[in-house]
Formats: structure tokens, C-alpha cells, sequence
């Protein structure tokens, strides 16, 4: 076994071999020395800074939270208040076509008043105007009856009713025994 450990071992000042797997007393110094340098340097500068950095993150990150429940209230305050507003809208669009269903029964009532005013007019217009062509007819057929009449009697009679006076009176008196349905005097 030596064979296999001879060319790693070490000869000593002192004759005695040095094993490699055990570190020498200085090299274990040191490296108290140097860990301590190393973490003094790393407490006094580095960690610090690292909890400055946390402690400002930390109330970016609480500020940043805050600030989303603030947002966040005023968002549902928003909402609320437009859903109020929608409602508000409905209500309103109720009342309006309420408002618009009673003004067209009111219009409609208007007009078939205006309607039945018009055509009462208009039979009463019709009525008049029969009357008026009734009286005309009867005027008419009176004149009619009247050259007739005067026609015939003067045949009967013999003699000449061309005198205006004496036409009128034998018309009259004709029209009067037609109208009170007597026969004619003899």
C-alpha cells in the first residue's frame, strides 16, 4: 500500500511523512482569518444593503396593495353609483312611456271627438244643403206646375192668363187645394 501512497506523500523537514488529506496547522489559521475578514466585510457591507432593499420593497409592495384596495373601492363605488344611475334610467324610461301611452290615449280621444265634431258638421252641411235643393226643387216645380197649370186653365177656360196678377193668383190657389189635397173649385 505504500507503493500506492509514495508518490503523493510528502517527506517532512524532519523526515517524517506528511499525509494530504490532513490540512497543516497554518493553512487552518488562515482560513479562520480569512472567513472571519470575509464575514465581517459581508455583515458591515452587503447585508445592509440587501435589508435596505428588502425593507423598500416591502412598502412598494404594501404601498402598491394599498393602493389596489383604494382602486378597487372606488371601483365598486363607481359601480354602484352607475348601477344606481341605470336604475335611475329605467325608472325614468317607465314614467316616460306611461307619459307617452296616456297622451296618445288623450290624443286619440281628441281626434275621434274632432272626428265625430267633423262629421256632424258634415251631415249637418249635408242636411242643409238637401233642404236647400228641396227648397229649390219645390220652387222649381212650382214654376213648372205653376206655366202648366196657367197653360191648361187658359185651353179650359178659353181666354188668356198672360196677365202676371192673374197667373200668381190662379197658381197659388192651385198649389193651396193641391197642398190641402181638396179638389179644384168649379
Amino acid at each position: 500500500m505504500q507503493s500506492l501512497i509514495a508518490p503523493f506523500a510528502v517527506q517532512a523537514a524532519g523526515g517524517e511523512e506528511l499525509n494530504p488529506l490532513v490540512p497543516h496547522a497554518v493553512e487552518i489559521v488562515l482560513s479562520i482569518v480569512v472567513f472571519g475578514i470575509l464575514f465581517f466585510a459581508v455583515k458591515k457591507f452587503v447585508v445592509p444593503n440587501f435589508e435596505a432593499t428588502y425593507t423598500e420593497r416591502t412598502q412598494a409592495i404594501e404601498g402598491g396593495l394599498a393602493a389596489a384596495e383604494t382602486k378597487q373601492a372606488e371601483a365598486d363605488a363607481k359601480l354602484a353609483e352607475l348601477e344606481k344611475q341605470l336604475a335611475d334610467a329605467r325608472h325614468e324610461a317607465a314614467r316616460i312611456r306611461e307619459e307617452a301611452r296616456e297622451q296618445g290615449a288623450v290624443i286619440i280621444a281628441e281626434m275621434r271627438e274632432q272626428a265625430q265634431s267633423e262629421s256632424a258638421r258634415i251631415v249637418e252641411h249635408g242636411k242643409a244643403q238637401i233642404e236647400a235643393e228641396r227648397q229649390q226643387a219645390v220652387t222649381s216645380l212650382r214654376t213648372e206646375v205653376g206655366t202648366l197649370a196657367t197653360t191648361l186653365a187658359g185651353r179650359i177656360v178659353g181666354e188668356s192668363l198672360d196677365d202676371d196678377e192673374r197667373q200668381s193668383r190662379v197658381v197659388e190657389r192651385f198649389l193651396a187645394d193641391l197642398e190641402t189635397g181638396t179638389p179644384g173649385r168649379s
